[in-house]
């Protein structure tokens, strides 16, 4: 079967997320407001759960409709046939959310979605109740503008939880926060990679994943593991090749570092969990002792973003090091998220080029800096 897809992103990532589905084999996708469409069969709803990088959850758009009243929202919601989907003993709770919309209750949108879903189970299977003890299928209801979206979630728990990271720092960074980051950079597995504030090591770990080619989801599960419609050999099958493409033998140069030694030791136990400790570098250092012998190569890196007042002062005072330190960078590039207004100024340089991230909801820029281009080495004839 052939099912009508959301991938959910943040703001700003949208784009990255769409190209992960193109290299997956979806065409016709498109991309608005933190979602992206697509379509696929059971099996491509394993493999958008197991390989996208930057992708928030992946959902079944159950259906679309205009909903200005109570009455338009439940005979819209009982029209779409759930019975497609959820079987005699299906769970289903109902979440929801509403923007600029006339209907902007949403307990009452949740209990009429959940009324209609019933009424039309009810009509199908045949009885007074249903006992919601088999397999679980979440579902949302979204308003905007008064448009309604029904989906289902296929995920679980949100894709950025890998399994590798059990334990955070202070201030963690979202993984799939991190691999938009790196898309973004342009960074290759071939080029040197470094992360002087590296924190619990989300930006190595990430980057030697995509380094190896190692999806991002081998090591959790998804809700849809449990649902009748997606055939198990199906799923074993997705996994096996998989695991099958990851590339042990790359030999990488990606390199973090932190000057707290608590972090360091989470981002050691992260990439061990992650499968990569011998692919990355991690060490106890100040970034303001930082130094490569390579001449060309990638800093990619979340500082903090002094968002107590406490820390203002502090933090301009990093940031104006950092930027007196990365000078010694000059062949290098490098790319730096904050929330901070008025980064550039303390950093003393104005960014090449910027674009607007949100690490969870918090507002960032993410600055660009490029470096020269390392020559290219003629072949030896």
């Amino acid at each position: 079967m052939v099912y009508n897809l959301i991938a959910t992103a943040a703001f700003g990532v949208e784009a990255m997320v769409k190209r992960e589905l193109g290299w997956l084999g979806c065409e016709d996708t498109y991309a608005e407001n933190g979602s992206v469409y697509f379509r696929g069969d059971e099996e491509m709803i394993c493999k958008a759960n197991l390989w996208l990088r930057c992708a928030e959850r992946v959902l079944i758009n159950m259906g679309q409709f205009r909903a200005t009243t109570f009455e338009e929202l439940f005979q819209g919601t009982k029209a779409i046939p759930w019975e497609n989907l959820i079987g005699k003993h299906g769970a289903f709770p109902v979440s929801g959310k509403s923007v600029k919309s006339t209907l902007h209750s949403v307990p009452n949108c949740q209990k009429i979605v959940k009324k209609a879903i019933v009424e039309r189970l009810k009509s199908v299977y045949g009885g007074d109740w249903l006992d919601e003890k088999g397999p679980e299928y979440k579902i949302e209801v979204a308003i905007l503008n008064d448009e309604v979206t029904l989906t289902v979630d296929t995920s679980g728990m949100g894709l950025h939880k890998r399994g590798y990271r059990e334990k955070a720092g202070e201030a963690p960074l979202k993984e799939t926060l991190a691999c938009a980051m790196l898309y973004i950079s342009r960074w290759k597995p071939d080029r040197v990679l470094m992360d002087p504030l590296c924190g619990s090591g989300t930006i190595p770990i990430e980057a030697a994943m995509i380094a190896m080619n190692m999806a991002p989801g081998l090591k959790r599960s998804f809700a849809f593991e449990k649902w009748p419609q997606i055939p198990s050999e199906i799923w074993k099958k997705v996994k096996e090749e998989a695991k099958a493409s990851i590339h042990e033998e790359s030999e990488l140069r990606i390199y973090g570092s932190d000057i707290d030694y608590f972090a360091l030791k989470l981002a050691q136990e992260h990439a061990e969990n992650a499968g990569v400790a011998g692919k990355i570098h991690l060490q106890k250092l100040d970034f303001a002792n930082t130094s490569s012998r390579f001449k060309y190569g990638f800093i990619v890196t979340n500082p903090p973003y002094g968002e107590r007042l406490s820390d203002k002062t502090e933090v301009q005072s990093l940031y104006s090091k950092m930027g007196d330190h990365f000078k010694k960078f000059d062949t290098w590039s490098y790319y730096i998220i904050t929330s901070y207004p008025e980064f550039e100024k303390y950093f003393g340089r104005k960014a090449d080029k910027k674009r607007k991230l949100y690490n969870a909801m918090l507002k960032c820029e993410y600055y660009q800096y490029f470096g020269p281009k390392p020559p290219k080495i003629e072949p030896i004839l």
